[in-house]
């Protein structure tokens, strides 16, 4: 698949990361010389200087037989623009376009990107996919990761595994015998810093961060078992009233009954704005690392600090000292993986990787082999996917136990037949039209696309 990337930026830099090793033919466009620097020393991809909307630039990338151009630039009207030319003058098949102003997606203007108007076939906004993102959390304490899938039926978790989790030290295949009717399976574990597809007679150790797929009606209690059963923040203190924080804002104003939210955020016009928007919650114009503020948004009653600013370096100190100062439990966004570490020594739960939503969302669109809805953990290292199984798939027919996709670096979570959620053992047999959950390794995913794809299609 030959693909154009305009954008060298976080998003940018990881999806051409993702699509490189994977054997793509990867082009990457941006203007900023130092960031092309960077795409050329690290990775694998052909680096063109220029702008991304131009023309020329697109042809010398490489536009007039490109199979996808996604645009992902910091400038919606760069991406927008990038898509047109694309499509225009290149008849380039498929085009996406990150889109971040609130403005351009409003209902009532859907006719933009309409085929005669600004022809995009994918339009991506990662605020909103991102404020949902953060809204999940918060409904699942505990889990520092979570995906919806099915429709809601399904969740994948990612849960710590601390010193007294009840079940250090039991092989998994045990797991099914002591609690027989738990939807839930653990899928990958991270031990060490490295990711990996579990075999059936492996432990969970302390230390260890686990990846389980389970039935949305069995959370609470996967949670209880694997040892976390922290109460849901009722108390909340949100800084940062940007995008993603008024969105997530106005989505808890509307529960006041069920949470109490003080915002803090430091533009004057924007707090006046949002104070307008909000008709239950306390806002405040100020500083969230100013401890006077914090105390004032009652700091040391707060259940849960949410920073969601677009500075990783204010939102990590601006939860350390909320935590400091005696709030329960603190939650951020972090895009840099380096914060995130960091993040992890001071008490910091959870961090939230926008950069790593917003290429799950793009890589959903991107797959193949009846790939429905993709997740990517924080690092990129593996996927969740849900996909159907085709007609003529080469595992159509196999039971699961005859195909060792743990060898390929797979492993199958859930899956839904005709309205039923299963999940699979041994002996469960693959039929074509099955929706499945699996949890991938990056070097194996070319190998789900193709176990899922008619072998006329392959």
């Amino acid at each position: 698949m030959k693909v154009i990337v305009c954008g060298a930026g976080q998003v940018g830099f990881g999806i051409a990361r993702h699509l490189a090793g994977e054997g793509n033919d990867v082009t990457v466009v941006d203007r900023e010389a130092s960031l092309m620097q960077r795409i050329t020393d690290t990775l694998d991809v052909r680096p063109i200087l220029g702008h991304g909307g131009h023309p020329d630039v697109l042809e010398q990338a490489g536009a007039a037989d490109a199979d996808i151009l996604m645009a992902v630039t910091a400038a919606d009207e760069v991406n927008m623009v990038a898509c047109q030319v694309a499509k225009t003058l290149f008849k380039i098949p498929k085009t996406i376009a990150r889109v971040r102003d609130a403005n351009y997606l409003k209902p009532e203007w859907k006719g933009l990107f309409a085929e005669e108007s600004l022809p995009i076939d994918v339009i991506i906004s990662p605020e909103d996919e991102v404020a949902d993102a953060v809204l999940r959390r918060l409904a699942l304490p505990g889990a520092f990761d979570s995906a919806s899938f099915f429709g809601g039926d399904a969740e994948m978790l990612g849960i710590a595994i601390a010193e007294d989790c009840p079940i250090i030290d039991t092989p998994l295949n045990q797991l099914t015998g002591l609690f027989p009717d738990l939807k839930a399976i653990v899928v990958g574990i991270r031990r060490d810093g490295r990711v990996y597809v579990p075999e059936f007679n492996d432990t969970i150790q302390p230390g260890d961060e686990a990846y389980l797929v389970t039935a949305s009606s069995d959370t609470d209690r996967t949670l209880k078992i694997f040892g976390h059963e922290e109460r849901e923040a009722r108390r909340i203190i949100l800084v940062g009233g940007g995008n993603i924080g008024f969105q997530v804002a106005k989505a808890l104003d509307r529960q006041s009954g069920r949470y109490a939210l003080s915002l803090i955020e430091g533009n004057a016009d924007r707090s006046k704005f949002v104070a307008e928007k909000l008709t239950r919650s306390i806002v405040l114009h100020g500083n969230g690392l100013t401890p006077e503020i914090l105390a004032e948004a009652g700091v040391r009653e707060a259940d849960l600090i949410l920073a969601l600013t677009n500075d990783d370096q204010v939102n990590v100190l601006t939860t350390m000292l909320a935590l400091q100062e005696g709030c329960k439990r603190g939650l951020s966004l972090v895009n840099d993986n380096s914060f995130q570490a960091l993040a992890g020594q001071f008490g910091m739960e959870v961090a939230i990787n926008p950069r790593a939503i917003t290429v799950s969302s793009i890589l959903g669109n991107l797959r193949r082999g009846n790939v429905l809805r993709v997740h990517a953990i924080s690092d990129e290292s593996a996927e969740v996917l849900e996909a159907t199984i085709a007609e003529g798939a080469p595992i159509t027919g196999s039971k699961l136990r005859d195909l060792d996709l743990a060898a390929s670096n797979i492993r199958l979570g859930a899956m839904y037949r005709k309205g039923e959620f299963i999940m699979p053992r041994g002996g469960t047999e693959l039929k074509s039209g099955d929706r499945i959950i699996a949890f991938v390794l990056a070097d194996g995913i070319e190998q789900m696309e193709a176990l899922l794809r008619s072998k006329e299609a392959n």
